[in-house]
């Protein structure tokens, strides 16, 4: 009689309900992370107006909320969202993980209406859905990754000329950014700030992932700490990660929580897949399709964002036309003969002048 081969697998009821916990797991986790992060933002511009009340401003280069343990609180919070959404990759693919990060604009700006006074427009309102239905649009059709098996193979990819020169592109224009644009612009534009922001964060994003590749070969079994480069994808992500959170510190300081939570989402998305596409050649092999909804996607994103950022203008220049008065220095008189003529205030200060209004004038 023959074996009947056993199945060593689950039965398909079984692996059914083992994928839907999964997912389920990492549906709560990523919902978890958005609300954290969000929340972050507005925790964490709580304490930089304290720590501004007391002494110089993060906008302007004081880093006294080091000392506000308001801020440190919106810290812990970002790095447990942060966490929660590192965990849920685990659990859950990341279509399914990437687009509710968008949540986490909606819980900052629906916080910084409440807690921060900042009201939030209907056209911001319409920025936000423009960002978040491209980073969904660019998520769902996403091709898959192809994962690594060793930190060698990754620092392969990184040291690529494709990538080499990526990276040296977003370190000079961060360089840029921050030696010559944020001392004359970073005040009054919000893209000086995010762009470092968001250049820098990419690069982040790189290392992380190395990294987590390397905790996970590790806990397998297969150590990666006796590799070089694993320290150095670590020290790049230190660093990356203190200069983002100098700079996202200084636009929280400076900007409207509203404008800034969603901009920063998006021009850091867009950065991410472009590096990601170059460094692990994403789009290679991928239908036409698909990339053409990919910069679908990011056209819309863009848009979502410049919308954010019309928005912020707008009211800026529709306040200052309605408050600010008529300059002292003009005034309007009407001459003896009717005609009507122009007068500087200093003028009246002369004996010469006199008005003499024709009562017939008005009538």
């Amino acid at each position: 009689m023959d074996k009947v081969p056993i199945n060593s697998g689950p039965p398909p009821a079984a692996g059914s309900a083992h994928f839907f916990a999964d997912n389920l797991k990492g549906f709560l986790l990523a919902v978890a992370s958005s609300a954290f992060i969000g929340a972050s933002f507005i925790i964490k511009k709580k304490g930089l107006k304290r720590a501004g009340a007391s002494g110089s401003r993060a906008g302007i280069g004081g880093y006294g909320y080091l000392l506000e343990p308001l801020w440190w609180i919106g810290m812990v919070t970002m790095i447990i969202g942060e966490i929660a959404n590192f965990v849920a990759y685990i659990f859950a693919p990341a279509v399914m993980v990437t687009p509710l990060g968008a949540l986490s604009i909606i819980v900052s700006a629906v916080l910084a209406h409440f807690i921060l006074k900042e009201k939030l427009q209907r056209m911001g309102v319409l920025g936000c859905v423009l960002c978040i239905v491209g980073s969904t649009v660019i998520v769902l059709h996403a091709p898959e990754e192809r994962t690594p098996s060793s930190v060698e193979q990754i620092w392969d990819l990184a040291t690529q000329p494709a990538f080499l020169l990526y990276t040296a592109s977003a370190v000079a224009v961060s360089l840029v950014l921050m030696l010559h644009c944020s001392p004359r612009y970073g005040q009054t534009n919000i893209m000086v700030y995010l762009g470092i922001c968001s250049a820098i964060g990419s690069l982040t994003v790189m290392s992380i992932k190395a990294i987590g590749i390397a905790i996970k070969l590790t806990l397998e079994g297969v150590n990666q700490a006796g590799y070089f480069q694993t320290w150095v994808f670590a020290m790049v992500a230190i660093s990356c990660i203190i200069i983002q959170l100098n700079y996202l510190n200084k636009a929280l300081d400076t900007f409207n929580t509203a404008v800034v939570s969603p901009v920063y989402y998006a021009m850091f998305t867009i950065l991410t897949i472009l590096a990601s596409a170059i460094m692990f050649k994403d789009w290679s092999g991928q239908s036409a399709s698909n990339i053409a909804s990919e910069i679908c996607g990011l056209i819309t994103v863009i848009s979502g964002t410049t919308v954010l950022h019309s928005t912020r203008e707008s009211d800026q220049t529709s306040s200052s036309d309605l408050y600010t008065p008529l300059s002292p220095k003009i005034f309007w008189h009407i001459q003896g003969n009717g005609e009507l003529g122009k007068l500087k205030d200093d003028d009246l200060l002369s004996g010469e002048f006199v008005a003499v209004v024709r009562q017939d004038h008005f009538t």
